[in-house]
């Protein structure tokens, strides 16, 4: 069985994986599998958008269609029996909102077609999921294809954000709606390529949406970001650590670990929690170890207690320390002990983790010291009379947001590289775990102004926007590009291709993106994009340096 995949940055050859196994570790039957879950759930999204036009549309169903997309983001879930589970959910519940509709008198049964229509047991989807019309080549017209991948993949970015902000309270229908739309949108042969590059503009804008209300939601729960100084040493007391992005499960875990004798520290994209006043007030957590997510195989073994995954960003473990990871939410992976979601007005079940982490020794150090961030856009506005000045002054000369994603390719050095090279009246703007490439660099400051200022999580790349808004209206300019900012961002995941658009929905220009451009974008769709808006992929160092100084 083959599979086809290359919705990531590590896409085989940069044209997709389409062998027994992607470069990310899952195999062709869990790739094949998801592939049917979305193909599943976009007829969840079709017949519920007949239930929002008679007002008989459920909350579950929300949260179905959230959590399908946000399961299939890369190494999010290499389970294949959570998938499974996964596409029988999403059959029964398109199948109760028809019964639905049906006692409100608005079935439409002939307007369906298969995706919303098909139905079997579990021992027929894998045959079914091996169907030329469930995976992404099923669009045989490669710019077709490529801009319905644009759309598909933000859309799993937006769900990811989307799941956070709900898992606090915060909802958006407008953001739900449109997800459903745009779902079966991508199943519309009647749509034209004008038609598909204005919903690709379109998904930038809910990109925006959704990305400011979550923003709302960390902050309006645990106040804003500020600047703070994280250890990244070790204590002598049994762990946990926590990688991800969610941080209800976070907070939950603090919770039920204090006063238990083990201590919690973040690794990867849970580092900005570090920054959230309403976290610092536990005093076992204690504060970062490790670096981005593709360091975990040696940072797991040396980590010696549990680890817990509140999102996407596993590595196929070494089996030394398989039995010490923890899933929950989204993600899965074959023997990893898995913990059940909460239920309504609940919390997550953590004992067993924080039991196990009592009978393991304490974190081994691999490093020591402090490194600095809490510079979303509410501390940002507070310091921005020093930035104003130090601009006006020539202090700062150009601020550059190198935000996204890190990875294990070799060619993501160029990224420290470039940092190290930028002239010293520079200021790197970063969100997400591309910070790991030279966050740890001595790199100094500018009259007190950190030269490396990180606003938190891939999400928080809003806090950049908003920053970039803010000097916008300060120096009374027309448009965000006469700003002195440059963008050069990494990408590895469908959460940056989200981000991407939101920017460029924002009239953001000339980003340079890499390390590679994605592969699911077509020699045209790319001309667009090249054309359009400037985007171009990195060369070198020396060569970009100069022409983004320039």
């Amino acid at each position: 069985m083959s599979m086809f995949c290359f919705q990531c940055q590590e896409a085989l050859k940069n044209v997709g994986c389409s062998a027994m196994a992607g470069v990310c570790g899952k195999t062709s039957e869990v790739s094949n599998l998801q592939d049917l879950l979305i193909y599943t759930v976009k007829g969840v999204a079709l017949v519920n958008q007949q239930a929002r036009e008679a007002g008989i549309n459920r909350p579950e169903t929300d949260r179905l269609i959230m959590d399908g997309l946000f399961a299939t983001i890369t190494n999010a879930n290499f389970d294949d029996e959570s998938i499974i589970r996964r596409i029988e959910k999403a059959l029964h519940e398109r199948e109760t909102i028809k019964e639905s509709l049906k006692e409100a008198g608005v079935y439409k049964e002939s307007l369906y077609p298969d995706y919303a229509t098909w139905s079997g047991h579990r021992y027929s989807f894998i045959s079914k999921s091996e169907e030329k019309q469930v995976g992404i080549l099923a669009t045989d017209n490669e710019d077709m294809r490529s801009l319905r991948s644009l759309v598909l993949f933000g859309l799993k970015g937006m769900a990811a954000y989307a799941e956070h902000a709900l898992n606090l309270g915060h909802k958006s229908d407008d953001i739900c709606d449109f997800t459903e739309k745009a779902l079966v949108a991508t199943e519309d042969d009647t749509l034209s390529v004008d038609d598909l590059v204005a919903l690709v503009m379109e998904t930038g804008k809910f990109g925006v949406d959704v990305m400011a209300l979550l923003d709302n939601a960390n902050t309006s729960t645990y106040g804003h970001p500020e600047m703070t100084e994280v250890e990244i040493g070790v204590r002598d007391n049994p762990a946990i650590l926590v990688s991800g992005h969610d941080l209800k499960d976070f907070e939950e875990l603090l919770e039920q670990t204090a006063g238990t004798g083990v201590d919690v520290y973040t690794h990867s994209e849970m580092l900005p929690a570090n920054y959230y006043p309403a976290f610092k007030k536990y005093d076992h957590f204690v504060g970062n170890y490790g670096n981005a997510w593709w360091k975990q195989k040696e940072e797991f073994e040396s980590f010696n207690g549990p680890v817990l995954f509140t999102t996407n960003c596993i590595v196929p473990p070494k089996a030394s320390y398989s039995d010490r990871i923890y899933t929950t939410g989204a993600t899965g992976y074959p023997g990893f002990k898995h913990i059940p979601d909460r239920t309504e007005g609940g919390k997550k079940d953590f004992s067993e983790i924080v039991a196990h982490a009592k009978k393991l020794p304490a974190p081994t150090g691999i490093e020591e010291g402090t490194i600095i961030g809490g510079f979303a856009h509410n501390q940002v506005t507070q310091l921005a009379d020093k930035v104003v000045d130090a601009v006006k002054t020539g202090a700062i000369r150009k601020f550059f947001v190198m935000a996204g994603c890190d990875g294990r390719m070799k060619s993501r050095d160029y990224y420290t590289e470039f940092a190290k090279t930028l002239p010293e009246d520079t200021v790197i703007l970063t969100a997400g775990c591309a910070k790991y490439r030279y966050n740890k660099l001595p790199l100094g400051d500018i009259g007190g102004i950190p030269r490396v200022l990180d606003a938190g999580q891939c999400n928080d790349s809003y806090s950049l926007a908003v920053v970039a808004m803010k000097l916008k209206e300060i120096f009374e300019l027309n448009d965000i590009n006469e700003l002195p900012i440059e963008y050069n961002l990494a990408w590895y995941e469908q959460k940056a291709v989200i981000v991407l658009l939101a920017l460029l929905h924002l009239g953001v220009k000339d980003i340079k993106l890499g390390p590679t451009l994605p592969a699911f974008l077509s020699p045209n769709v790319a001309k667009v994009l090249v054309e359009k808006f400037g985007i171009s992929g990195m060369t070198n160092v020396e060569e970009d340096m100069a022409a983004l100084m320039g």
